[in-house]
């Protein structure tokens, strides 16, 4: 089974979530959509209630799970047994960022 983490505040979520996931649906078989517990932000919701709207809009997509994780995103992809990690860009600008992050994620 090929699983995949998407990691994010997702504070809120939003539709842009949603396509990035159902564009991951489509490429594996499990989805894990994973809240980050981050103590330097102030995030708007706390993480139970992200995820708790995380439920409320991905309930209906049967290979999409909802969790939360505090730490590196390499160790919780290794946890759930992740072969790969999806991420969105929302502009040419963010690729620079994430790259450097996927390089590190790979060490």
């Amino acid at each position: 089974m090929k699983t995949v983490i998407y990691p994010g505040t997702f504070d809120p979520v939003t539709n842009g979530h949603i396509d990035v996931i159902k564009r991951a649906m489509d490429l594996f078989d499990k989805v894990v959509v994973t809240v980050a517990r981050n103590p330097v932000k102030s995030p708007m919701f706390t993480v139970d209630e992200r995820l708790i709207m995380l439920k409320d809009c991905l309930g209906k997509f049967k290979n999409v799970f909802v969790d939360s994780f505090e730490g590196l995103v390499v160790d919780h992809a290794k946890e759930v047994g992740a072969i790969g990690i999806i991420r969105g860009l929302r502009a040419i600008s963010d690729f620079e960022y994430e790259f450097q992050m996927a390089l590190m994620n790979r060490n």
